[in-house]
């Protein structure tokens, strides 16, 4: 559930509707840039490098940062994270929104010669990257259940649970979310933001302070699109199964096939298409395949 600074009661709004005006303060949600600035050891030196700008609705920042850095291989779990808190000696407008993160030592990383720039929106993060080489998801293949089937029911029931848990949305109409469901469709875990990648970052990063595994029969739901980079940030934190209310784009699909991910789209109460993985659909599906 999202934090109450993530709205904001705004000025006067005036409504047309037919042949008549009405005025009324609306309830918006918030959307502030937060600067992610890493702390990390080199040779025995300290470093200090300014790595991420993105527009999200604050809240959980904690939960965006960790799971940022771990959907982006900077981390490998919340232990290598040895300090965050915000930045202290910033100007007041930028106060809660500069957020410090200082990693545990680690030889192998090489965040000097880092060569992304990560400045994001809330509606896009691959944008950020600097090479098309960047992008391609180096996290292996997801491992293969062959005694976990999901039944549709519990698929097509999926949208109820978020609609009434989704309280940022109810209020404002703005915000994306993403939800972590148990293998029976009980959900454990949301999150929302304006950005639809943030939301998901979020989610991954509080699975991961809370020790809430997202890769042993677990199935995520989004409320937006699929695109490239929401299949990569899952497939690198395990999640075998992803689905969404919206359509998911081509390099999508063919990352989710690739990785041994079940995509679903176009979810509804009564129905949803299997873009990849239908082996962890429950058979019935199957047998009206033609």
């Amino acid at each position: 559930m999202m934090g109450s600074s993530s709205l904001v009661v705004h000025g006067l709004v005036v409504k047309y509707e037919k042949e008549n005006a009405t005025s009324f303060q609306d309830l918006m949600a918030m959307e502030e840039p937060l600067q992610i600035r890493l702390e990390f050891e080199k040779a025995g030196v300290w470093h200090k490098k300014d790595l991420l700008v993105t527009m999200r609705s604050p809240g959980d920042d904690f939960d965006l940062a960790t799971g940022f850095l771990y959907s982006e291989g900077i981390i490998h779990g919340e232990k290598d994270i040895l300090l965050m808190r915000y930045c202290r000696q910033v100007k007041e407008e930028e106060k809660g929104n500069v957020l410090l993160v200082r990693l545990a030592p680690n030889p192998e990383m090489d965040l000097l010669g880092l060569d992304r720039n990560f400045y994001t929106h809330s509606s896009c993060g691959v944008c950020g990257k600097t090479a098309i080489d960047a992008v391609r998801c180096k996290a292996a293949s997801l491992s293969e259940d062959p005694e976990w089937q999901v039944d549709p029911d519990t698929l097509m029931s999926l949208s109820g649970n978020l609609h009434e848990h989704q309280t940022g949305f109810k209020y404002t109409g703005g915000l994306h979310a993403a939800v972590l469901f148990d293998a029976n469709g009980k959900m454990e875990l949301i999150r929302e933001d304006v950005g639809r990648h943030n939301a998901l970052d979020k989610l991954i990063g509080g699975a991961l302070r809370q020790n809430i595994p997202v890769d042993q029969r677990k199935m995520v739901l989004l409320s937006g699109r699929v695109s490239f980079e929401m299949v990569q940030k899952s497939v690198t934190a395990g999640i075998p199964l992803l689905v969404a209310f919206g359509a998911p784009t081509s390099l999508a699909v063919d990352l989710a096939r690739d990785k041994k991910m079940t995509l679903i789209g176009f979810l509804k109460k009564d129905g949803f298409n299997v873009y990849t993985g239908q082996e962890r659909i429950k058979q019935w599906v199957k047998k009206s395949l033609k």
